[in-house]
């Protein structure tokens, strides 16, 4: 298997967890989602829910008012801190092997390695809507939650990255899981990491 790690970026009620899950169960190697939630918390002190939610959401309203959170004296905000270990936490399980690894920015973190699928999960607002009033059973007021939670995981991952979050041109793979379905989507993402013929080259160097 030319692909040993796979990271899923996903739409907030777009199933990408689901879909690392199930892919993960089907490949027979691990799943870190929460555990990278739970290291990160070990190595920083910080309460699990902070890193849950600061860990891949900025808190303020754009990426400008975001830049000028409040630092230390190293020039170092709590958002810079746990960003530098939650990284930590990324490459230490990757070095254990093959991996799935559902957002935190892991596509960026592994973006020097070959061996790595990155693929983006979306899905139209009215299915998003669908699943996380009828799965998640969050409060009816849909539409703001969804552009609240993708607006911020974008702002976080363009500070930290330098790179659009959900632009097709950064991911190897995007898939519309409203249309194809969860496991229609575990299929193809499972088909290319079993096919031996494929193997990524380096990106050239940005200029």
């Amino acid at each position: 298997m030319k692909i040993n790690y796979v990271t899923i970026s996903r739409e907030y009620g777009s199933g990408g967890r689901e879909v690392g899950r199930k892919l993960a169960d089907k490949l027979g190697i691990p799943l870190y989602d929460k555990e990278i939630i739970e290291q990160t918390a070990f190595k920083t002190g910080f309460a699990e829910d902070y890193v849950k939610k600061q860990g891949e959401y900025a808190s303020a309203r754009n990426w400008i008012e975001y830049s000028f959170s409040a630092r230390n004296s190293y020039g170092m905000s709590p958002e810079d801190y746990l960003w530098a270990k939650q990284r930590e936490v990324i490459l230490d399980l990757v070095a254990k092997g093959p991996c799935v690894i559902v957002g935190r920015c892991a596509d960026y973190i592994l973006r020097d390695r070959t061996d790595v699928l990155n693929v983006f999960i979306h899905a139209d607002l009215e299915k998003r809507k669908y699943r996380i009033t009828e799965i998640y059973k969050e409060p009816e007021n849909t539409d703001k939650m969804l552009k609240d939670m993708d607006k911020k995981r974008k702002f976080n991952y363009r500070y930290y990255t330098e790179q659009e979050w959900g632009k097709c041109q950064n991911y190897d793979l995007t898939l519309d899981s409203g249309s194809l379905g969860i496991d229609h989507c575990v299929d193809i993402i499972y088909h290319i990491c079993q096919d031996d013929e494929v193997e990524k080259t380096p990106k050239p160097a940005e200029e």
